[in-house]
């Protein structure tokens, strides 16, 4: 696979900024070291795959014990920086310890009129207004819709100092100044930079599906949940057959043990009403829980769906009624399950694309181990060796 395709490295208040925008993977994806799964996945089999969607990053890495920063923002433009035109959207919380603002408006008039952002716990409030300073900056948006933007978040305090505020709005900016619409990094990136996923570094993770009917799914993740012990990966208890992660640094005390929290975004080009985008977002539930987590009680578990279908529903300036396409329901079970399958993925490729991270007060996170995975899914017999392949 292609190196790095771009990359920017910029000094921002001393700070070591690296933008992934327009990458794609040099290291294996979950695919690539024989994990087995289910459906047929689209060109990058990736978030992108979805016609028009774009998505860049911003990774800061700097420093060392008690300010190292690890952490960053993902930046989603549903039909990318050419057109403000709203999208049908929903959204759904498993479990609502985390943060996704916005959302009452979404949930009441199922409509996405601008960006979507994943950054840090303690970053939403600056990511939100800066999200609202750049749309100002560009003429194409003009709605007041757009000013209340997506942004959710999952924490990253146990490798990232999260209490030195270290995203800023140039951050933003440049994330969203750099999305690009094909092959996207996964694990120590963006928003997922600094984020724990069944006591293994996590991170980002995509995956995308093709259904029967001919529309395509994509799902990004932001992975930062889950207890070691639970972990599942296509079926084979992960969490009992390797030896569990090491604990994090003693500093970190009131942290050990807690499940962190999870961010799905779901794109389609199938055409959705809100009401069917938020059935949509329900069944990511299920794909998290093919991995093991359970949406934990100390857990944000927090989903949004979206399609970039009917563009025209949203221009009739003057019509008294607007006229939108929509699937059959016989078509949704279709999108219930790529969504379902698609989670999954996206989950275990953030896993099998994070590295291992040494971070604040010298918290270190391992990465799951590639060799000992692989011979666990030997032993049940649900590795797909080379000759099957």
């Amino acid at each position: 696979m292609a190196r790095l395709l771009c990359v920017f490295l910029t000094a921002f208040l001393g700070l070591s900024a690296v933008s992934l925008a327009d990458t794609s993977q040099s290291k294996p994806r979950a695919r690539d070291l024989g994990i087995p799964f289910e459906g047929d996945p689209g060109q990058f089999n990736a978030f992108t795959d979805v016609k028009g969607v774009e998505v860049g990053y911003v990774t800061l890495i700097s420093g060392a014990g008690k300010t190292a920063v690890r952490t960053g923002v993902t930046a989603i433009l549903p039909r990318g920086k050419q057109s403000a035109v709203p999208v049908f959207a929903n959204w759904f919380s498993l479990n609502g310890n985390g943060e996704m603002t916005g959302t009452i408006f979404l949930g009441d008039f199922g409509i996405l009129a601008g960006p979507l952002m994943l950054t840090n716990t303690d970053s939403v409030g600056v990511v939100r207004d800066a999200v609202i300073a750049w749309q100002r900056k560009q003429p194409r948006y003009k709605d007041e819709l757009s000013e209340l933007p997506i942004v959710a978040e999952t924490w990253d305090g146990r490798l990232n100092d999260i209490y030195g505020f270290h995203v800023n709005q140039g951050h933003v900016f440049e994330a969203l100044d750099n999305t690009k619409s094909n092959a996207i990094a996964e694990g120590n990136v963006g928003g997922g930079t600094g984020m724990v996923c069944h006591g293994y570094k996590g991170g980002t993770g995509t995956s995308s599906r093709k259904v029967q009917a001919g529309f395509t799914l994509g799902v990004l993740v932001q992975a930062n949940h889950g207890s070691a012990r639970r972990l599942t990966i296509a079926g084979v208890p992960i969490g009992t057959e390797l030896p569990p992660p090491k604990k994090v640094a003693a500093t970190d005390a009131d942290r050990v043990g807690r499940s962190g929290s999870i961010i799905v975004v779901v794109a389609t080009d199938a055409p959705l009403l809100p009401h069917q985008l938020k059935s949509v977002a329900k069944r990511v539930s299920l794909g998290v829980g093919r991995v093991g987590g359970l949406g934990e009680m100390s857990s944000g578990d927090i989903f949004i769906a979206f399609s970039t279908a009917n563009p025209d529903g949203f221009l009739a300036q003057t019509a008294t009624a607007q006229f939108a396409a929509i699937v059959d329901d016989k078509v949704m079970n279709q999108l219930f399950e790529a969504t379902v399958q698609a989670t999954e993925e996206a989950i275990v490729n953030a896993l099998i694309a994070a590295e291992s991270m040494t971070g604040v007060n010298g918290n270190r996170v391992d990465a799951l181990p590639h060799e000992p995975l692989r011979e666990a899914l030997r032993k049940y017999g649900r590795l797909v060796e080379p000759t099957q392949q």
